[in-house]
């Protein structure tokens, strides 16, 4: 008998109305950081967002890389990050001559611990980066008043979280600035590409310098500051224009597919399931699962088993606190983080890519409970 087919852990869906945009651009020469489809895919998206302006650059973290240098801090500033995420918020604060501050997540929409924040705080602290983990938003309301109050910056990282909101209000629109990835498993994709969206008009002319060599505008191939090659194509930008034409079908889509999930695998006590705060819209970027405590393998055994019924997952992020290269710099050094401990060790997410069939879910559904079996 001939084995089922693999499922990939993502897959992008790239709609008919793509190709003719791209063509377009090929036809008139215009592939390179310059052309119609960058300023519209711009306008688009931080449409969407709920911000005045969008600048796209060459990815997600370009686009936090570009956001802190443009807040001009002094360095050695403190920022506060959750232990929990990629290392693109480590990088960013760094490259910018300041320093990471950790706190660690709530264990069930594993966002950033909103009460440790308001603990880190010190009189160095000059920003907050709060992440939005895997589809659900962090409490921006939260985040805004401790930042009106202590007078800092938020910079939120929206990578995983395109079009997630907050009592109706998309996130994005919160912060100082928010930045975006649009790499091929995301909501909304260009293949790689991202973009920082804010309302600050200052914002918005630091970040284009930023992007493009730091050019002057009154004088080409003059400058003042040290800037960074980080454009975004218009043959990206032509498939990001495409994309958000379809975002709101997507976003269906991803919560469809929760929602089959849910009812597959809610009855298993082995494992717990992503949740949904009842003033948060959860787009549910990737599905995760997180292993019980008296599971008796960790999630990279739990990994293997799915792999060899076919099924391809996708392990959680490792804490900033356990990267080698960041404890190599001396930091974080004798801390723990047991939420973000227990997800890195206990979690993976299976898969959840916007082209999922519901036989396909119910493949999965299906050896997850084998496996826990």
């Amino acid at each position: 008998m001939e084995a089922a087919p693999f499922i990939p852990v993502s897959e992008p869906l790239i709609g008919d109305n793509t190709a003719p945009l791209v063509n377009e651009c090929i036809e008139t020469g215009w592939v390179s950081s310059e052309g119609r489809f960058i300023p519209e895919f711009e306008r688009k998206f931080s449409q969407f967002c709920g911000a005045a302006h969008g600048v796209a650059v060459s990815n997600g973290t370009t686009a936090l890389q570009v956001a802190m240098k443009a807040l001009s801090l002094e360095p050695g500033s403190e920022v506060i990050m959750p232990s929990y995420t990629i290392i693109s918020c480590a990088i960013a604060i760094l490259e910018a001559d300041c320093v990471p501050v950790l706190v660690d997540c709530d264990p069930e929409t594993w966002c950033m611990d909103l009460d440790q924040v308001e603990a880190a705080i010190t009189p160095r602290t000059r920003a907050i980066m709060p992440v939005h983990m895997f589809g659900h938003p962090v409490d921006m309301r939260r985040v805004m008043k401790l930042a009106a109050k202590h007078d800092l910056r938020v910079i939120e990282d929206a990578a995983e979280a395109h079009g997630a909101e907050v009592e109706g209000r998309r996130v994005g629109s919160f912060g100082d600035m928010a930045c975006y990835s649009f790499y091929a498993n995301k909501i909304v994709t260009t293949g790689e590409g991202g973009m920082v969206v804010t309302s600050s008009d200052h914002y918005d002319a630091r970040l284009r310098s930023l992007r493009n060599l730091s050019f002057r505008p009154e004088r080409r191939f003059y400058h003042t500051e040290i800037g960074h090659n980080y454009r975004l194509t218009n043959l990206q930008a032509a498939i990001g224009v495409a994309q958000v034409d379809r975002v709101d079908d997507h976003i269906r889509r991803k919560r469809k597919m929760a929602k089959a999930y849910h009812e597959r695998l809610s009855d298993l006590s082995q494992i717990a399931l992503p949740v949904e705060r009842e003033w948060a819209k959860n787009v549910y970027w990737m599905y995760c699962l997180i292993l019980a405590d008296d599971v008796e393998f960790d999630a990279l055994e739990f990994a293997k088993r799915l792999r060899a019924k076919g099924i391809d997952t996708r392990p959680l992020f490792l804490g900033m606190h356990e990267q080698p290269v960041l404890r190599e710099r001396g930091l974080f050094a004798g801390s723990s983080y047991p939420v973000t401990e227990r997800l890195a060790r206990r979690g993976l997410y299976v898969p959840s890519g916007l082209g999922l069939t519901a036989a396909q879910i119910d493949r999965v559904s299906a050896a997850v409970r084998e496996v826990l079996s």
